[in-house]
């Protein structure tokens, strides 16, 4: 797997960012997350693999303190999440394919309304979070194959207690999304 050392990088610079203690503003910038979706020779297939009834999320790597996670998501044709929120600040980078966001606004009678769809392409990152606007789906924007995206949150993602939401009502109901995998990939080979 001649990619992980990119990865082991990527995960040394995050942790660098997040020990710093940055403003939100500082720590959601994307520099480092696009300089590592710009190659695609990296990404062990084993959490590249999609599958045939629901999106996959792969944990790539969580920090020992919880303090961030790395994700990757894989979309097979016609698959997307629920209208769902974080909780913590994200990053979210299209390594393969395309995608399309679906941002919500709560209104004052408690429903969601949504903006207009964005389509991510390869390479671009967008960001999410409680302060800049964390409520949204996403889905795989090509009807013919899988798209990947590579996501960086400020906490252990697959631990998080989070929502997701009714798009009429507003009801949410929380959940805990785990992980698709039993093994993180080891990155000091």
């Amino acid at each position: 797997m001649t990619g992980l050392p990119k990865l082991r990088t990527f995960v040394a610079e995050v942790a660098r960012v997040v020990e710093a203690k940055l403003d939100e503003s500082e720590t959601l910038a994307p520099p480092k997350l696009k300089e590592l979706i710009v190659a695609d020779d990296w990404l062990p297939d084993a959490y590249a693999a999609a599958d045939g009834r629901a999106y996959r999320q792969y944990q790539l790597y969580a920090d020992p303190l919880d303090r961030f996670s790395i994700v990757s998501f894989v979309w097979g044709p016609g698959q997307g999440t629920p209208i769902h929120d974080h909780r913590v600040w994200g990053l979210v980078g299209v390594l393969r394919g395309e995608e399309l966001s679906v941002s919500y606004t709560r209104q004052p009678d408690g429903s969601l309304r949504p903006d207009a769809a964005v389509r991510l392409t390869k390479g671009t990152v967008a960001a999410v979070s409680p302060e800049i606007g964390d409520i949204h789906a996403i889905s795989n924007g090509l009807s013919d194959r899988s798209s990947i995206s590579i996501h960086v949150y400020g906490g252990n993602v697959g631990r998080i207690r989070r929502s997701v939401f009714d798009a009429t009502t507003g009801s949410q109901h929380e959940f805990i999304s785990g992980y698709s995998n039993e093994f993180a990939p080891n990155l000091w080979i």
